[in-house]
């Protein structure tokens, strides 16, 4: 049952999603705009196939003790899981009944939305606070991209991955631009966060901006990027957006009157926070 969404609005962009009877689409918590009185709603820590209780909104889950063990392990590994990532500890799930129903989702960043459709081939991988919702078809997980490359970029070492079929919202902030890797030699370098989005078969690492020298140097001081940028390889889809969160803050900041970025914009930032 394919989800109908609209994508709406321009610099704070919604996403209007029309449920028919019995249908069934999850945000994290604090994503929700609205919805109309025949939708029902529910909170919950489970994702979808690790519901509490299992099965559809308001069912009981089968298989006895065994079965209500492991979902429970199962849900306490998804919330540990969730809580190390920084991300929120629960689910909204709406379903509609008696008719269609509508309810609506938001990002917390002025900027795009994007609606992807998982054919159940390839993952998706997204960066923190950037899922919206999604079918009950779609498994969220967290994923992780390597200790060393996470420690090294500073972002991206945590990341969202939506897994199965069917339509999963995502956001960001600024302007979306879809790149492939392909089209530009297999391998194209992107600031950290500036990363939205990437499908599964790209491949992500961090590198070091250029080498000990004076121009690697003049790089990380004056060049706003610190000592890495993140690299991305492969065939495969790719979202980058316009904005990241710390230029966000930083521009908020400096209409203060508190430029916490110092006259460098680069490694010797004044921000403490």
């Amino acid at each position: 049952m394919t989800l109908q969404q609209q994508i709406v609005g321009n610099a704070m962009q919604m996403a209007v999603c029309t449920l028919n009877p019995g249908q069934t689409v999850y945000c994290e918590a604090g994503k929700f705009l609205f919805k109309t009185s025949n939708v029902a709603m529910e909170t919950r820590l489970g994702g979808p196939g690790n519901r509490q209780g299992g099965g559809a909104p308001g069912q009981q889950g089968s298989g006895g003790m065994g079965g209500l063990l492991r979902q429970a392990m199962g849900t306490a590994m998804q919330v540990g899981q969730r809580a190390l990532a920084g991300e929120s500890l629960a689910f909204q799930y709406f379903t509609a009944s008696g008719g269609e129903g509508t309810v609506g989702f938001a990002g917390v960043l002025p900027g795009e939305m994007r609606a992807l459709e998982l054919d159940g081939s390839r993952a998706w991988f997204a960066e923190k606070d950037a899922f919206v919702a999604a079918e009950d078809s779609v498994q969220f997980g967290i994923a992780f991209a390597g200790g060393r490359q996470g420690m090294s970029g500073g972002e991206g070492f945590i990341l969202e991955k939506f897994t199965g079929r069917g339509t999963v919202i995502i956001a960001g902030a600024g302007n979306f631009i879809d790149l492939n890797p392909a089209d530009f030699g297999g391998r194209i370098e992107v600031d950290t966060g500036c990363i939205v989005a990437f499908e599964e078969g790209v491949q992500y690492g961090v590198q070091r901006i250029g080498g000990l020298n004076r121009q690697g140097i003049m790089n990380a001081v004056f060049g706003g990027e610190g000592l890495s940028l993140a690299t991305l390889e492969g065939n495969g889809r790719v979202i980058l957006q316009s904005m990241t969160i710390e230029g966000l803050a930083n521009a908020l900041r400096k209409a203060q009157g508190g430029d916490k970025q110092g006259p460098t914009g680069g490694l010797f930032s004044t921000h403490t926070g």
